[in-house]
């Protein structure tokens, strides 16, 4: 059985950082052909795709509102995928989720955002961004 379980949210000042963790079980990162990605849900509106990465070919993507201040990572060895946030704004304030779609090679912007291409989510990680 696929699981997803997120950690690493909490409350954090305009600026400051946060690193989530997605750790996998029920499957092994090797093989590889599927994609990790991280969506979000603010309140009062619709999850969206932040980030993602094909382990297939290494490709990731980001969408623009977080370019340049979350990185997405993993380490194959802990079965583990990362989200590192830095610069976090109060508009960044959500429940994130990683997610895996099975069969997905290339990281971009449909395949980040289509909720429908992922079957396996975790319940969710609340990141607050407030002063």
């Amino acid at each position: 059985q696929v699981q997803l379980v997120e950690s690493g949210g909490g409350l954090v000042r305009p600026g400051g950082s946060l690193r989530l963790s997605c750790v996998a079980s029920g499957f092994t990162f090797m093989p590889n052909h599927y994609t990790i990605g991280w969506f979000r849900q603010a309140p009062g509106k619709e999850r969206e795709g932040v980030s993602c990465m094909a382990r297939t070919d290494g490709s990731t993507y980001y969408v623009d509102s977080v370019k340049g201040r979350f990185t997405i990572s993993s380490d194959a060895a802990k079965n583990t995928v990362y989200l590192q946030m830095n610069s976090l704004k109060p508009e960044d304030t959500g429940v994130y989720y990683c997610a895996r779609a099975a069969g997905v090679r290339r990281a971009d912007d449909y395949t980040c955002k289509s909720e429908t291409l992922y079957e396996n989510w975790g319940q969710g990680a609340q990141v607050t961004v407030s002063s």
